[in-house]
């Protein structure tokens, strides 16, 4: 036991002296230019922050407003029976659910072709350009007259949607050094938790339009939802920028002291061109597949919540128009712990105990669900889960952003953790038939699993990446090598990525 404390210290002591002499090799950069590096902070996240929470919260708004759609009588509108091409997706006859799982099967096939999109073209043409495709065919779910219309929908909405989380957490890692990263992935995430709640209240208003124009209140949320992402979209063209080198916010010497702090911490500013070896890297790196066995484990009981939430506080005895409303506090509840616990994680520089902690508080969410069956304690249920999910979640996909180095790697990687995560999703829109109402105790069960398999995976990546560590650590010192970044900048040709012995990997 002392053994491990002290290798925990020591651990602990080779990172906070790397964050020093990164800290002061930015702070003496600043001083020899001249800039503000807190100032110069501020401007990127005014500049890059607000228009990519804004596509996100939209994204997930755009995704998850059919569950409020369903409150408003969809399913009964459209006569949701499957034609007999479709029928082998059905299972155990629920129409509504198999249009979830389709949009799912979009997400995951697409994701890492659209970072490969990505990496060769630039985020200003392609990040846009998918919010536009997903914005009309959101439109179009308004006009949908029958099953076959919503299913098509929601596939090409996951497509349209699988490039912008993953394509936005590789951009961010082009501008942000290793510890500014997680704090920036979780405010951009925490708009998952804002669309859940400016989605209940949305749809509470529109759903009062039933009749304008002939038209029911539950398509309105669809058109008028999506006509907001296609504006958008147009206005995102000129407001979302590329990279540091090419910025027209920054002046000249801004962008050269963001590329030299850049190159003391991480490998953005290296040239470095696609590669298909760097795509088979990841693959074969199983600390990727168990950075997407970590989403995957978070996946279902996020976008279960997300989905259904309405449905299951309506099956609590509340009417249609106050399970909408009551769908807001637990993503307020969520969205400031979100931020909270991000930024208790990056002051502390630690990960798996506050994704292992946050697992443990939305667990404790599912029991109250699953053992209760009085409204009022069902209810607080869902504000611990909703609590416990999304912090979770904001941390777990900002890991491999931190950890993975190689910008083709990293950038394959993060689409390869969203893509294996969401097939927990796939699997969650399926749980929550309407014949287990209102208890639903398979959908909460398989909530409470995942969520306490989370907590085991999640450890297991941490005893792996302190294992790593640990080598790297007796290679250096074998070698007389500095465990710091600052020494990869200026090594031409000789950084090996996240193999390098220098590069120490966040626990």
């Amino acid at each position: 036991m002392a053994h491990a404390s002290e290798k925990h210290d020591a651990e602990v002591q080779t990172g906070t002296k790397a964050d020093a002499k990164n800290e002061s090799s930015s702070s003496s950069i600043s001083e020899a230019m001249d800039i503000n590096e807190k100032a110069l902070l501020r401007k990127l996240d005014y500049r890059l922050l607000p228009p990519l929470t804004i596509l996100y919260l939209l994204s997930f708004l755009d995704r998850s407003n059919v569950g409020n759609a369903r409150l408003e009588g969809m399913a009964d509108e459209i006569n949701m029976l499957p034609p007999n091409l479709i029928v082998v997706f059905e299972l155990a006859g629920d129409q509504y659910l198999t249009g979830l799982t389709l949009y799912f099967i979009g997400y995951v096939l697409f994701e890492i072709p659209c970072n490969i999109v990505l990496k060769k073209t630039t985020p200003r043409i392609w990040l846009p350009t998918l919010t536009l495709v997903w914005g009309v065919v959101a439109t179009l779910l308004g006009i949908v007259q029958n099953y076959s219309g919503y299913l098509s929908s929601r596939f090409f909405l996951g497509v349209a949607e699988s490039g912008l989380f993953p394509g936005v957490v590789f951009y961010l890692s082009m501008w942000y050094k290793r510890n500014e990263q997680h704090y920036r992935v979780a405010l951009f995430f925490s708009a998952a938790s804002l669309a859940g709640a400016f989605g209940g209240i949305l749809a509470w208003a529109i759903s009062h339009m039933e009749g304008v124009g002939n038209q029911s209140g539950w398509r309105w949320i669809f058109i008028l939802e999506g006509l907001l992402t296609v504006l958008v979209s147009i206005l995102a063209y000129f407001w979302v920028y590329n990279y540091p080198a090419t910025a027209e916010f920054l002046s000249k010497e801004e962008r050269e002291f963001i590329q030299q702090r850049l190159k003391n911490d991480n490998d953005a500013t290296r040239d470095e061109q696609f590669s298909w070896s760097a795509v088979q890297d990841a693959f074969r790196d199983p600390k990727v597949w168990l950075y997407g066995l970590g989403f995957h484990t978070m996946s279902l009981p996020l976008y279960t919540l997300s989905l259904f939430l309405p449905t299951i506080i309506k099956d609590l005895g509340y009417s249609a128009a106050k399970a909408q409303l009551l769908s807001v506090p637990p993503y307020a509840v969520a969205f400031f712990l979100t931020i909270g616990v991000a930024i208790a994680s990056e002051k502390t520089r630690s990960r798996a105990p506050f994704i292992m902690g946050s697992s443990a508080l939305g667990c404790i969410g599912y029991i109250l669900l699953l053992s209760q069956n009085r409204p009022g304690v069902s209810y607080v249920g869902t504000i611990f889960a909703a609590a416990g999910i999304y912090p979770a979640v904001a941390i777990v996909l900002s890991w491999p952003a931190n950890n993975v180095s190689g910008q083709t790697k990293r950038c394959i990687a993060n689409a390869m953790q969203i893509s294996i995560g969401n097939l927990g999703a796939v699997l969650g829109t399926q749980l929550y038939r309407t014949e287990s109402a209102p208890r639903y105790f398979l959908g909460h069960g398989f909530a409470l699993g995942y969520l306490v398999a989370n907590i085991v995976v999640v450890g297991v990546l941490q005893k792996v990446l302190k294992r790593e560590n640990a080598k790297k650590e007796r290679i250096r010192e074998a070698e007389g090598l500095s465990p710091l970044m600052g020494d990869v900048g200026d090594a031409e040709g000789e950084f090996h990525g996240d193999r390098d012995p220098r590069w120490v990997f966040q626990t």
